[in-house]
C-alpha cells in the first residue's frame, strides 16, 4: 500500500501554534500503528484561525483539518483522517471552503498547495512558463507586456510598475540592478512573508524575468531580519533554482546572466523606504535619499535600478506567462489584477483573502472576516499599515480602488487590514502614530523629525482639555497645520502619510478627543 500524503504548514503562522509538533506526532503515531504517511511541509492557505490546518490527499481530493494539536492526531486517526474521514476538526474538501472558493487566487494559486522548496512541485503548477516565454521576447516586448497588464507597485505607492520598468530598461548603463523590497514593516501585513516562505520561486521567478527585460545581471532581495524563516527559505530556494539553470551565467541555457542574493534588513521601519533600503544595501544607515535622480536612473551604488515589492514581482510571471489581458481582466478602473488582502487585528477570520479590486471592506470584514473575534461592533478599520487611514462605517461601501480610496483621503497601501472594535480609544491610536513616526524617523527632514514630536505633545493637549473650551479648539487646528505640513513637507512617505491616521481619527472620532460634537452641548 502506497503513503497517504499529509500536507502539515511550515509557514510561520502555523510553526507559532505547533505545527512542527503536529507532523513529529503524525509521524510517530503513524509510525507505531504501521501507517505508511508522506509528510509535506507546504506553505499555509491562509486561513490563520484554523492553524495548524493539515490536509490529506485523497482521491476526492484533499481533505483539511483544524485547527489540529499534537494531541489530536490519534483521534482523527481513528476517526479515518487518512481516508478524508469525519471528525468534529473536517472541513470537507479544501478547496470547497467558503473561505477559499470566494477568493481569486492569481499571486497565491500555489499557497499551501505545493512544497515551498520542490522544483518539480512548481514546475507541474506553471512555474517558470513566465520566465521561458520572457525569454523568447526582447526587453521592450516584456516591457510592453507589464504595461499592458495595468500592474501597479503592490507595497503601496500603486505607481505603475511598466513605467519604472522602461525607464530602467532606457537609461544606459554597463551595469543594472533589480531589487526586491520585502522589509515588510506594516502592522498587519504578512502578504510577503507568505510568499517567501510558501513559494519563493516564484519571486525568484519574477526576478528573473523583470532582470531579462531591463538588462540586470544581479539583483537582491531585501528581507526584514524579523523573518527568519523566509530568508532560510530564500537562501535555499536559490542554491536550487541556481543549479537548475534558472539562476546563474545563463539564465535557463540563454545568454543572459542574473545572479540573485538576500541581504538581512537593518530593523528600521523607514528602510522600506526605497532609496532608505539602497543607503542600507550600501551598508550606510537607513536614510532617505532626496529625488531626482530616481532610483530607476541612479539606484544601487549609482546604476540604474528597478525596485519593487514582493506582491509586484511575484504577480509578474502569470502575466508573461498568459498575457496581460488575462490580468488586466480582474479589477476596476486604474486599479488592475488582484491584491492580497490581509485581515489582521480584533477579527474572528483573520488570515489571507486574494480578490481582485473592487471588493468592499464590508464584504472582507463580514463576509470572509466573520466581524470581530470579541464579538462587539467593528468601530474603526485601519487600511495600509501603521500610517493608513482608519475607515469608519460610514465608508466600508466604498470599492478597495486606489483612486477610490485616495479620493476620501485613505490609501489601500500593502493591503493590511486591521480591525478595531467599538472599545478603542481613538485618540490613542492618533497619538501612537504620531510617536511611532518620531521614533521611526530616519531624521533626516524638519517636517517629520521635529513634526511628529510636536505633534504627540499637541494630542496631549487636546485631550488634557474638554467641551470644546477655545484653547481646545486652537489647539485642534494648531494639529491640522502640522499635519498639513507633513504632508506636504516631508522628504517621504514616512513623513507624508502619518497625517492619515491623525485626521481620520479626528474627524471620523471627535468624541474620543473629548470634543464636542453637538454645538448646543457646551
Amino acid at each position: 500500500m502506497s503513503a497517504v500524503r499529509v500536507f502539515v504548514p511550515c509557514d510561520s503562522a502555523a510553526l507559532a501554534v505547533g505545527a512542527d509538533e503536529v507532523a513529529a506526532a503524525l509521524a510517530a503515531v503513524c509510525a507505531r500503528r504501521g501507517v505508511a504517511v508522506d509528510i509535506v511541509r507546504n506553505g499555509s492557505r491562509g486561513l490563520f484561525w484554523l492553524e495548524p490546518l493539515v490536509e490529506v490527499a485523497t482521491p476526492a481530493g484533499r481533505v483539511a483539518y483544524g485547527p489540529v494539536r499534537a494531541d489530536d492526531i490519534a483521534s482523527l486517526l481513528d476517526a479515518g483522517m487518512l481516508d478524508g474521514g469525519r471528525h468534529a476538526l473536517c472541513h470537507g474538501l479544501t478547496e470547497k471552503m467558503p473561505y477559499l472558493a470566494r477568493q481569486e487566487r492569481l499571486t497565491f494559486a500555489r499557497m499551501g498547495v505545493t512544497d515551498p522548496l520542490s522544483l518539480a512541485d512548481y514546475e507541474a503548477h506553471e512555474g517558470w512558463a513566465g520566465l521561458r516565454r520572457a525569454l523568447t521576447l526582447d526587453g521592450a516586448e516584456l516591457v510592453q507586456e507589464v504595461l499592458d497588464s495595468g500592474l501597479r507597485g503592490r507595497g503601496g505607492a500603486a505607481f505603475p510598475a511598466g513605467i519604472k520598468w522602461r525607464t530602467v530598461s532606457q537609461t544606459p548603463a554597463t551595469q543594472k540592478y533589480v531589487v526586491c523590497n520585502a522589509d515588510e514593516g506594516d502592522s498587519g501585513t504578512y502578504s510577503d512573508r507568505m510568499t517567501m516562505e510558501g513559494d519563493p520561486y516564484v519571486l525568484i521567478e519574477g526576478l528573473a524575468i523583470a532582470a531579462v527585460a531591463v538588462g540586470a545581471t544581479r539583483g537582491f532581495v531585501y528581507v526584514r531580519a524579523e523573518y527568519p524563516h523566509a530568508i532560510a527559505t530564500l537562501n535555499e530556494a536559490i542554491e536550487r533554482a541556481t543549479a537548475a539553470g534558472f539562476l546563474g551565467d545563463r539564465v535557463c541555457g540563454s545568454a543572459h546572466a542574473f545572479h540573485l542574493e538576500v541581504r538581512k534588513a537593518a530593523g528600521s521601519y523607514v528602510c522600506g523606504e526605497e532609496t532608505a533600503m539602497l543607503e542600507s544595501l550600501e551598508g550606510r544607515r537607513g536614510i532617505v535619499r532626496a529625488k531626482p535622480p530616481l532610483p530607476a536612473v541612479a539606484g544601487l551604488f549609482g546604476q540604474p535600478t528597478l525596485i519593487h515589492n514582493v506582491i509586484s514581482l511575484a504577480s509578474v510571471p502569470l502575466i508573461v506567462a498568459r498575457g496581460a489581458a488575462f490580468y488586466r481582466d480582474f479589477g476596476m478602473g486604474r486599479s488592475r489584477g488582484t491584491l492580497p488582502f490581509q485581515l489582521a487585528g480584533n477579527i474572528r477570520h483573520g488570515g489571507l483573502v486574494e480578490k481582485a479590486f473592487g471588493l468592499t471592506l464590508r464584504e472582507l470584514l463580514h463576509d470572509f472576516g466573520g466581524g470581530t473575534r470579541s464579538g462587539r461592533p467593528i468601530k474603526a478599520v485601519q487600511v495600509g499599515g501603521p500610517l493608513g487611514a482608519y475607515v469608519p462605517e460610514s465608508q466600508w461601501d466604498v470599492p478597495l480602488d486606489y483612486e477610490a480610496y485616495a479620493a476620501m483621503g485613505a490609501a489601500v497601501g500593502h493591503g493590511g487590514i486591521v480591525v478595531h472594535d467599538d472599545t478603542a480609544d481613538m485618540a490613542k491610536l492618533a497619538r501612537y502614530a504620531m510617536e511611532f513616526c518620531a521614533i521611526e524617523s530616519c531624521g533626516k527632514c524638519t517636517p517629520c523629525r521635529i513634526g511628529s514630536t510636536r505633534g504627540v505633545e499637541v494630542i496631549d493637549r487636546i485631550t488634557g482639555l474638554s467641551g470644546g473650551q477655545p484653547q481646545q479648539q486652537a489647539q485642534v487646528h494648531l494639529l491640522r497645520d502640522l499635519c498639513d505640513t507633513l504632508l506636504h513637507g516631508s522628504l517621504c512617505a514616512m513623513g507624508g502619510m502619518t497625517p492619515y491616521p491623525v485626521l481620520s481619527a479626528l474627524d471620523h472620532y471627535p468624541a474620543d478627543f473629548g470634543l464636542v460634537t453637538d454645538p448646543h452641548a457646551a
